[in-house]
């Protein structure tokens, strides 16, 4: 079973001016614009979920994902795993699901997209790719429930796995109360085996179908 790390490292940022500067000397900031992107309907046996594919800014990981979804290969596969962590506001963790190296499922690894190249972050609702060594992915993703900015890149760690990070490729536009109800399902105890004893769903959740839909289909409803 593809997995994710168990401890999310902390992370924090601090900034300190040095100066005061006069706002109306400073440059002015470069025009915002948007990238490419693909929302994809997730159809789950609790409720849908919409999520944004980012397939500009990560067109190898979303575009892999992509193919999963129009080849159905995650039609019938399930959201099975709900990590909880017990510090911050709750609920805070991140939801698992996808193929689980079902044979029949399965595409070949996929290249690594390390946040740092992307510019994406594992922030509240982002999606992320399951692996073990990176360049490893393949039909598994994670939810991130609250930021876990822990799992971005880190191109100062001494640890090959951290210095890559995981690869983020979307985040949830309409839909985090059933992500947020998933995560919530009973957890079996027994389940699992080392650090993912007692993360697995008693019953894991249908993912029914996943589709691509029309921005003009979700425009009243995404949020």
């Amino acid at each position: 079973m593809t997995r994710f790390l168990a401890a999310l490292a902390p992370f924090a940022l601090i900034a300190t001016p040095l100066t005061a500067q006069d706002d109306s000397l400073a440059p002015a900031a470069p025009p915002e614009r948007d990238f490419e992107t693909q929302l994809i309907l997730i159809e789950t046996s609790m409720g849908d979920i919409t999520v944004s594919l980012e397939t500009e800014r990560a067109p190898i990981t979303a575009g892999n994902f992509l193919r999963y979804v129009d080849e159905d290969r995650f039609d019938g596969t399930k959201f099975y795993r709900a990590m909880h962590l017990d510090y911050g506001e709750l609920p805070n963790g991140l939801l698992q699901g996808g193929t689980q190296m079902h044979p029949d499922r399965v595409r070949d690894p996929i290249a690594h997209e390390p946040t740092s190249a992307t510019g994406l972050s594992h922030t509240d609702g982002a999606l992320s790719m399951a692996r073990y060594a990176p360049g490893s992915a393949t039909g598994d993703f994670s939810i991130m429930i609250k930021d876990q900015t822990g799992l971005d890149a880190n191109p100062a760690s001494l640890d090959p796995s951290l210095q890559a990070g995981f690869a983020v490729f979307g985040h949830v536009v309409d839909g985090m109360d059933v992500v947020h109800a998933i995560h919530a399902a009973p957890i079996d105890p027994d389940k699992g085996e080392g650090w993912m004893k007692g993360q697995l769903l008693a019953d894991p959740i249908e993912i029914i179908d996943m589709r691509r839909v029309d921005p003009a289909d979700t425009a009243d409803t995404v949020k």
